[in-house]
């Protein structure tokens, strides 16, 4: 921390809003570009891969994902999706009206060095993650919808609360991730990997004891952490998964049942019509012709 502290004597904290959006868009890719400041994406519909210096993340609906300065990166949608996003500084420059989120294709930063924000993991010496995981999740998502509102309005009084309001949001951050910060829940079970593992493999066989070894434990122990981080067992989350999958398949594309239960990993579509309708009370054809 002693560099966090170091850095701040000379550049403040003083969150500083670039750009907001709600990004309601058809499937969608931004191509490869570094930062030089920091972006954090908030899957409010669809899903998404982002691939994010060397290592991909399939992210989902109410999933939160943060890139840091001069991270390379590439973006996609995957489906329809609403991701409400914010380009922002963290610590003051001077000159920080002359920086600018990154075009697509954008990855040399060397005449830009001098805009280029410090990054919190490296100034803090410990790991932020990319698929962030908020401790107060739903104060966190709340606050950072209130701040992509606010700064939509050209009013000097909005654009204050919308810098007030990213304030909370870095304090949180800096907050959980500080060397010596209690562990999430997420982080003392380390099953925090599981959704991104099984979002990468609906369409695949995957058994409970393929995910035991990967996180070197017992069957028994880890069916014990798993329903004590989710709240089901494994096949019943990996169902869920399965049937909302097929939901948003079933909602924004014409494909045919046969291809929806296919893609998400059922036997075939007698299989896919009972499971489906046991978790929505309704046939896959019901469910499409309501929507």
């Amino acid at each position: 921390m002693q560099r966090l502290y170091e850095t701040m004597n000379e550049m403040p904290i003083v969150p500083f809003v670039r750009q907001c959006d709600y990004a309601v868009r058809k499937p969608w890719v931004m191509p490869e570009r570094r930062l030089l400041d920091y972006l954090l994406i908030y899957v409010q519909k669809g899903e998404c891969r982002f691939y994010v210096d060397d290592k991909n993340y399939r992210m989902g609906r109410g999933e939160f994902c943060l890139i840091q300065p001069n991270s390379y990166n590439k973006l996609a949608g995957l489906t329809n999706t609403v991701t409400p996003f914010a380009h922002f500084d963290i610590f003051y420059h001077p000159r920080r009206e002359e920086s600018f989120a990154t075009k697509a294709g954008q990855t040399q930063l060397s005449a830009y060095a001098h805009l280029l924000q410090p990054r919190l993991d490296e100034l803090m010496a410990t790991d932020i993650p990319v698929k962030l995981v908020p401790k107060h999740e739903g104060k966190f998502r709340d606050i950072f919808l209130k701040v992509v509102e606010q700064w939509q309005h050209n009013d000097p009084i909005m654009q204050l609360k919308a810098q007030a309001g990213m304030l909370d949001i870095v304090s949180m951050i800096v907050e959980q991730y500080a060397p010596g910060a209690p562990p999430s829940k997420a982080a003392t079970t380390a099953l925090d990997w599981v959704t991104s593992y099984l979002s990468f493999r609906l369409g695949e066989t995957v058994s409970v004891a393929d995910m035991a070894k990967r996180a070197n434990l017992s069957i028994s122990r880890f069916n014990e952490l798993f329903k004590a981080q989710y709240g089901m067992t494994p096949h019943r989350y990996l169902l869920d998964m399965r049937v909302s999958h097929a939901c948003e398949l079933l909602r924004e594309t014409p494909l045919s049942q046969e291809t929806i239960a296919d893609y998400c990993g059922f036997s075939d579509i007698h299989h896919f019509s009972k499971m489906f309708r046991s978790r929505m009370r309704m046939s896959p054809g019901e469910y499409r012709r309501s929507t």
